[in-house]
């Protein structure tokens, strides 16, 4: 077991030599089952589930997502940066351009960027694999020099051409985390919820559904449900509560309080 802490300069040092399996976590739950099953590069969101992950997790490396547009000068994000390893982040993830991530870097802040289908910038590209044109392909190659160049130290890699990801892979010093790209990058990346089956939306090509969480919740959600109209119920018919369930003051103690509270 695990014993202390993977740093990014121990990743770095086994790059090419060893690939990694790593999922995106909602709950300090998950990042403990996903640790007791050797995963050990997590990540997260930097809201309030930051800290029960880490609590729970001590040993994992966690990348935290700084949310798009929540920063909007380079010194906020370094500032937001630096709030966010303290609350127990190994690396920064963010959608931003190289300018703020560069930023970060220059203070030795670790930063994870993002090329391929990026969410936050799918305005711009649609949901889908991006890259399958050699056009196409060139700006993703473009985007992840630049991340590079900025001083990212890891790179989310999501739904481009497997022969473009091993070529990214294979020409950069960052970390790649790759999503829907085959075995060729660093690392192997799937959100909790698409592997748990507590996905109650799209499930992503890419994906695949070990468990069905989602049906169990739902049946765990139906018997809260009954449970708490049974007790309305109850309360209703004066089935609760019942003479066990309270507690009684004896008769001489009773008239006692009476009559000092009159001096109240």
């Amino acid at each position: 077991m695990q014993k202390q802490r993977t740093t990014v300069y121990e990743l770095h040092l086994l790059k090419g030599r060893q690939k990694w399996l790593q999922v995106h976590v909602d709950s300090a739950a998950e990042a403990a089952a996903a640790v007791s099953a050797g995963i050990t590069i997590l990540c997260c969101e930097s809201n309030h589930v930051l800290e029960p992950i880490r609590a729970a997790a001590p040993f994992a490396f966690i990348s935290a997502g700084m949310p798009h547009g929540s920063v909007s000068s380079p010194q906020e994000a370094i500032r937001h940066g630096f709030d966010i390893l303290k609350r127990g982040a190994d690396a920064v993830y963010t959608s931003h351009s190289p300018f703020f991530i560069e930023a970060m870097a220059r203070e030795a802040i670790p930063v994870t960027g993002h090329v391929g289908l990026v969410p936050n910038k799918a305005a711009w590209t649609g949901f889908r694999a991006i890259g399958k044109t050699a056009d196409e392909a060139l700006k993703v190659l473009r985007a992840a020099k630049d991340i590079e160049n900025a001083g990212a130290a890891f790179l989310e890699v999501e739904v481009i051409p497997v022969q473009l990801a091993d070529y990214l892979t294979r020409n950069t010093q960052m970390i790649t985390m790759g999503m829907g790209c085959g075995t060729v990058c660093d690392t192997q990346y799937l959100f909790s919820s698409d592997v748990l089956g507590t996905n109650t939306g799209h499930y992503p090509r890419h994906s695949r559904k070990y468990a069905e969480l989602a049906k169990l919740e739902d049946e765990l959600q139906q018997k809260r449900i009954a449970a708490f109209e049974a007790f309305a119920a109850d309360v209703r018919s004066g089935g609760y509560p019942q003479a066990a369930h309270q507690v009684e003051m004896d008769g001489a103690n009773f008239e006692k309080f009476l009559s000092l509270s009159q001096k109240v």
